[in-house]
């Protein structure tokens, strides 16, 4: 190998041929596109428990419905909400937080949690699981719930 560089000057570079329309008549047929089956695919639906599915988002729909006394934005846009599982048999898990552990309606506002995805239709039982690992803080809410306050 050698250390040296070597440079060329040219003074004009061919250009590549362009293609013609009289050059695809002769070309072979193109192939079948390989996206046009997975295109015309319905999407799979998804399970009534998992996001997306109709349960589950029945579920989100209900906790979007609980507001915070103190801040006019619901509970799941603020960020609150850590977590919802939904099990094949209708048993609903909210893992949830409160802006502190001061708060106000930390007596009230998981029975209200609890009542509120109860009552949702194809949920057979309910449980908030409160946690304050990790602590919540303004970053966990939605863009929505930020213009919403202004913060944006």
């Amino acid at each position: 190998m050698s250390d040296r560089i070597e440079i060329e000057e040219v003074s004009a570079v061919e250009q590549p041929p362009r293609a013609r329309v009289e050059d695809l008549a002769e070309a072979p047929e193109r192939k079948r596109d390989y996206l046009e089956g997975f295109l015309t695919q319905k999407p799979a639906a998804a399970p009534a428990g998992e996001p997306g599915g109709e349960l589950y988002e029945a579920v989100v729909a209900a906790l979007k419905e609980i507001y915070d006394p103190e801040i006019p934005v619901n509970i799941y846009d603020l960020g609150l909400i850590y977590g919802v599982d939904v099990t094949t048999d209708g048993h609903a898990v909210v893992t949830m937080t409160l802006t502190t552990p001061n708060c106000p309606v930390a007596e009230t506002m998981p029975t209200e949690v609890e009542l509120r995805v109860g009552a949702v239709p194809g949920i057979g039982s309910s449980e908030v699981n409160l946690v304050w690992e990790p602590a919540w803080d303004p970053a966990k809410m939605t863009d929505d719930a930020k213009l919403e306050l202004g913060m944006l």
